[in-house]
C-alpha cells in the first residue's frame, strides 16, 4: 500500500500525493528527488516503485522479504539499511517490533514498513517545514529515519525500567507472591528487544563509515549523533538485563531458602510425631507384659511421657529455628 509519494525541488515538496506511473518525470528532473512511502506493500507494488525511480530491480525480492536483524547494503550506488522499529502496544501492554526499510538514490527514496514500524508521517512533515535540512535530499531523509527509529527505542525502554524496578520491588518484598512468570515474561522481552536494536551499531557505523566523504557532513553528523543515541540505549538495555539477572538471582535464593525452612519445618514435625506413633504402635501389639499395663494410672502416665517429650522435641526445634 503507498501511504505517500511525492516529489521534491530544491528541499521544498512541490507536488501533492503521485501515483506510480508518475514518478519516472520527477525523478530525471535536476536539483529534484522522490520519496516513496510504503507499507506492507505486494511484490508488484514494489517492483514497480523501484522500476519508476530507475534503481535495480534485482533486490526487490530480497528488500520484501522480513528481517531478524537490521542491516546494510549497497546496491549500484544505491544505499539500503534495514531497521528495527519498537513500540509498546498499551492494549496488550507489550512490546511490539516491527521492520522498516529504506532505499535510497540519487534521487529517491523507498521506505518500506513491515508490522508495527515506526509512522514516518512526523518526521516527513519536519523535514518538509526545514526546506534546509530537505535540500541536502535522500541522505537527509535517511539520517531522520534513522533519528526518528532510535528515538522511538526511548519509551520502549521507559516501559521495561518501570516494569523491571516493579518485578525488583515483588523480589524484595515479604509478601508469598512469587513474581518468576511476570521476571521470566520482561527478561523475554528485554532479549527479543534487545536482540532486535542491538545488532544495529554495527550497520550504523558501516554506512557512516562508508558514506563519510561522499554525502555532506550534515548528514553524517547527523547519523553520529543518532549513534550515540543508539549506543546510550543499548547500554540503558544491558544496564536493565544485568538488573533483571540479580533480580532472578535473588528469587531462586529465596525460594531455595523457603524450599529449605520448609523441609526443616517438615522434618521437625515428622521427628515430633514419631515419639506418639512409636509409643502408640509398641502399645497395639497387645503383649501381656508391657511397662505399667496392669497400673491404675499406667494410661496417665504414658500420655503424659508422650506429651513430654513432644513438648521437649518442640522447644528444641523452636530454639534452633527449625520450626
Amino acid at each position: 500500500m503507498i501511504v505517500d509519494c511525492a516529489a521534491y525541488r530544491n528541499g521544498i515538496r512541490v507536488t501533492g500525493a503521485l501515483t506510480i506511473p508518475e514518478l519516472t518525470d520527477w525523478v530525471r528532473q535536476p536539483d529534484t528527488f522522490v520519496w516513496i512511502g510504503l507499507r506492507v506493500p505486494s511484490l508488484e507494488e514494489l517492483q514497480s516503485a523501484v522500476t519508476a525511480c530507475g534503481a535495480d530491480v534485482g533486490e526487490v525480492a530480497e528488500l520484501l522479504q522480513p528481517h531478524d536483524r537490521p542491516g546494510f547494503g549497497v546496491h549500484d550506488g544505491a544505499t539500503s539499511l534495514v531497521l528495527r522499529t519498537a513500540h509498546i502496544n498499551p492494549n496488550m501492554d507489550s512490546v511490539l517490533l516491527g521492520e522498516l526499510t529504506v532505499l535510497i538514490g540519487p534521487s529517491y527514496v523507498i521506505s518500506v514498513r513491515h508490522g508495527q514500524a515506526s509512522p514516518l508521517s512526523t518526521t516527513r512533515a519536519e523535514l518538509e517545514a526545514e526546506p534546509d535540512r530537505m535540500r541536502l535530499g535522500p541522505t537527509m531523509v535517511l539520517a531522520a529515519i534513522c533519528e526518528r527509529v532510535v528515538l522511538d527505542y526511548g519509551p520502549v525502554l521507559d516501559w521495561l525500567e518501570r516494569r523491571t524496578i516493579d518485578v525488583e520491588r515483588e523480589v524484595l518484598d515479604d509478601s508469598n507472591r512469587s513474581p518468576v512468570r511476570r521476571l521470566y515474561r520482561i527478561k523475554r522481552e528485554l532479549r527479543e528487544f534487545t536482540t532486535a536494536t542491538d545488532s544495529l551499531d554495527d550497520p550504523m557505523e558501516r554506512l557512516i563509515r562508508v558514506r563519510r566523504g561522499q554525502w555532506p557532513i550534515e548528514v553524517t553528523n547527523y547519523l553520529e549523533e543518532t549513534n550515540d543515541v543508539l549506543d546510550r540505549g543499548t547500554r540503558r538495555a544491558e544496564s536493565l538485563s544485568r538488573l533483571l539477572d540479580s533480580a532472578f538471582s535473588t528469587l531462586m535464593a529465596e525460594i531455595s531458602n523457603q524450599q529449605n525452612s520448609d523441609m526443616r519445618k517438615i522434618s521437625a514435625w515428622v521427628a515430633i510425631a514419631a515419639v506418639p506413633t512409636m509409643i502408640a504402635g509398641i502399645y497395639g501389639m497387645n503383649f501381656e507384659n508391657l511397662p505399667e499395663l496392669n497400673w491404675e494410672y499406667g494410661y496417665f502416665v504414658v500420655i503424659g511421657f508422650m506429651a513430654l517429650v513432644c513438648t521437649f522435641l518442640y522447644r528444641r526445634f523452636r530454639k534452633s529455628g527449625w520450626l
